[in-house]
């Protein structure tokens, strides 16, 4: 036997919070060394954080980095830690893994296969590194190799594939194998989205059966940079078989996973497949040798961490956890004193204010209330909080304004779904402001306006009048105003700017209507690990509607729009699958055959027209989170021009077929 601990860390990192973020790197290696760990995987470029966006092409970024790993080196003493970091050479900055072992400094592997999908952009930084070129770097005066490398430390021989390495088809895993590998080393910063826990695991357990080896997975966790969520979900796989796993969604700021490996049994397992073929041939510098002892590890069996629920059926329960944990991470990164949000009775803002108060749950529950205390420290007012309760009557406050067609169906929902959940809640009648700036403008233009000739500007006032009040409520207490819009409204501009669209932070920005609506009936029924929210029900048995026309027009969004289940449908085959719209309508009409062909050309009509015409309220919502791999935030995932001919060609050939074949 050769038996050997292994772990993976997941880290709640900053970008360019060089004091905090090595502290983290710090304190999981004194829970390794305290776990008596061998190999450390650490996630990628947790030195500056994977966000720093442009920052990466600072000479002073990668300066600062290459000081913090220097200061890391003597912390590594009797371990062999890996550590991501920006790495220049040659004019060109490479993301890149150090390997320090016993204090030493080893070498450097660059990562081969860049993001530069959907939400990923390190071409913009980074450049590839070649498939099998290794060359030398100079680093605080010693010359180390770089490149596409692998390291035999103390007889194990351990290589690395960076991330995205891994989920291409040419996997650089396949390569290490072939040199005979013991023990890939996964740093990465993968992004949660719906269904992405299911792929990440398959890799992990694939890359360890057939490349015959034990597969180290690290990850970050929470909220890094604003917009991105990370789920940690660190994996350790041998043989083909998930030996340990760290939880999900986890509040805290470090978290270890480990198990116990016999290197022998990986080794014997790839002697016994015929299909192995051993490169007998590598050069001798694609692999760095150091002397190492490994400290003694037992073979006791390992105990996985299980989760609670199954993320592959359960997509509200995803949702539940991880734009809470989102809020809690931004909340305190950005030091803000709270959380205020314009709760209008209806399933949108309802959902906000929810999060916030499942992100006090969840907090509290891992970290007890003095542990919530401390990682909220900025925060005061907070000494006798002891209940989830306490700490949301504190962190949120929550406004019901009301016009002169607001309903009391709305206003006690909004009041039900606060006292509810704890939230601090005021009830503001705002139809003054509206008849005043109704007024002002009616002197100026002469005339009194009506609903027949001025539809959008009288309702648009009523939205952009309960801004104010709510931004005037944040500003009293230094908090976060969270804007209400979801993914359904941004894709067709049906929000108001400047009025529900109001807010620094926009939560449910990535949430498409139909699922939110969905979720919130979920989370009034059965909830995260129990806990339900019954005062939902009022919230739920609404049709949804913006209440800005009079009672009698019987306003609804879906009136206004169109069915939200065929909004989405055109939105993911239009921006998602980019189809044409006479394959939409073919494709419509097969999937909601209760519906006429005449009404499905109107809807998808509708949506382009929208779609076009708003581009410029989405470059200017506030920024949102990213849940899926579906989305419209033009800064991070779907770009589209502010001006454009708005498919006017596309659509008069469909509306002039359809004509065609009525006649």
């Amino acid at each position: 036997m050769k038996l050997v601990r292994v772990a993976a860390a997941t880290l709640n990192q900053t970008p360019l919070d060089w004091e905090g973020n090595a502290t983290r790197i710090r304190e999981a290696i004194q829970k390794a060394r305290a776990d008596g760990v061998g190999i450390l995987c650490l996630p990628e470029l947790c030195i500056t954080g994977y966000g720093c966006e442009d920052a990466f092409l600072s000479p002073n970024t990668e300066k600062l980095a290459l000081e913090i790993l220097d200061e890391l080196l003597p912390e590594t003493r009797g371990l062999v830690v890996s550590v991501g970091l920006p790495l220049r050479h040659h004019k060109a900055v490479f993301n890149a893994c150090a390997l320090l072992a016993d204090g030493r400094l080893l070498g450097f592997v660059a990562k081969q296969a860049l993001a530069g999908d959907g939400i990923h952009y390190e071409p913009r930084w980074f450049k590839p590194w070649p498939v099998g070129k290794r060359t030398k770097v100079s680093v605080s005066g010693r010359e180390l190799p770089l490149g596409d490398i692998h390291f035999d430390v103390g007889g194990i021989k351990i290589g690395f594939e960076i991330c995205e390495d891994a989920w291409t088809a040419q996997r650089s895993g396949a390569a290490l194998a072939s040199r005979a590998v013991d023990v890939i080393l996964n740093p990465s910063a993968s992004h949660f989205a719906f269904g992405k826990y299911a792929i990440r695991r398959r890799l992990v357990l694939e890359g360890s059966r057939a490349f015959g080896v034990t597969y180290v997975y690290a990850n970050l966790v929470g909220n890094e940079a604003g917009r991105a969520i990370y789920d940690g979900d660190a994996l350790i796989a041998s043989r083909g078989q998930l030996v340990a796993e760290a939880r999900r969604f986890s509040y805290a700021e470090v978290e270890l996973v480990a198990a116990t490996v016999d290197i022998e049994l990986g080794r014997t397992d790839q002697a016994w497949v015929s299909s192995y073929s051993p490169d007998v041939t590598s050069s001798p510098d694609e692999c760095v040798r150091a002397d190492f002892s490994y400290p003694p590890a037992s073979a006791a069996r390992e105990v996985r961490v299980p989760e609670s629920y199954d993320p592959t059926k359960v997509r509200e329960e995803e949702l539940a956890r991880a734009i809470p944990l989102a809020l809690f991470d931004y909340l305190r990164k950005s030091r803000a004193g709270g959380f205020v949000v314009s709760l209008s009775g209806g399933a949108d803002s309802a959902a906000v204010a929810c999060f916030v108060w499942l992100a006090c749950e969840f907090a509290l529950a891992e970290l007890g209330a003095d542990g919530l205390r401390a990682r909220l420290a900025h925060v005061s007012g907070l000494e006798n909080c002891r209940s989830s309760r306490d700490f949301t009557a504190k962190l949120l406050t929550t406004a019901y304004q009301a016009t002169r067609h607001s309903g009391q169906v709305t206003r006690d929902a909004a009041r039900g779904v606060a006292e509810a959940i704890g939230a601090r809640h005021f009830e503001l009648d705002v139809e003054a402001l509206v008849a005043g700036y109704r007024g002002l403008v009616e002197q100026a233009l002469g005339r009194e306006l009506d609903w027949q000739s001025d539809d959008v500007a009288l309702q648009n006032i009523q939205a952009r009048v309960r801004a104010p009040s709510v931004w005037m409520l944040a500003n009293l207490t230094g908090s976060l105003l969270l804007s209400t819009s979801n993914r359904s409204e941004a894709a067709v501009g049906y929000a108001t700017m400047d009025g529900d669209t109001a807010g620094g932070l926009s939560p449910i920005g990535g949430v498409d209507k139909a699922f939110l609506r969905k979720f919130l009936r979920w989370l009034e029924q059965t909830g995260p690990g129990g806990r339900k929210l019954p005062a939902l029900a009022a919230v739920n048995a609404q049709r949804p509607t913006a209440e800005l026309r009079p009672p009698s027009a019987e306003q609804t969004d879906e009136g206004d729009l169109m069915p939200y289940d065929v909004l989405d449908f055109v939105e993911r085959a239009a921006i998602r699958d980019k189809r044409a719209p006479h394959e939409i309508l073919e494709l419509a009409q097969v999937e909601f055959p209760a519906h006429s062909p005449e009404d499905l050309l109107g809807w998808l009509e509708r949506f382009y027209r929208l779609f076009c015409r708003n581009q410029w309220k989405r470059e200017r919502y506030a920024p949102s989170f990213h849940v899926d791999d579906e989305n419209l935030d033009p800064k991070t995932w779907y770009r589209f021009p502010i001006l454009s001919g708005g498919f006017e060609r596309e659509l008069r050939k469909l509306r002039l077929d359809a004509t065609k074949r009525k006649g």
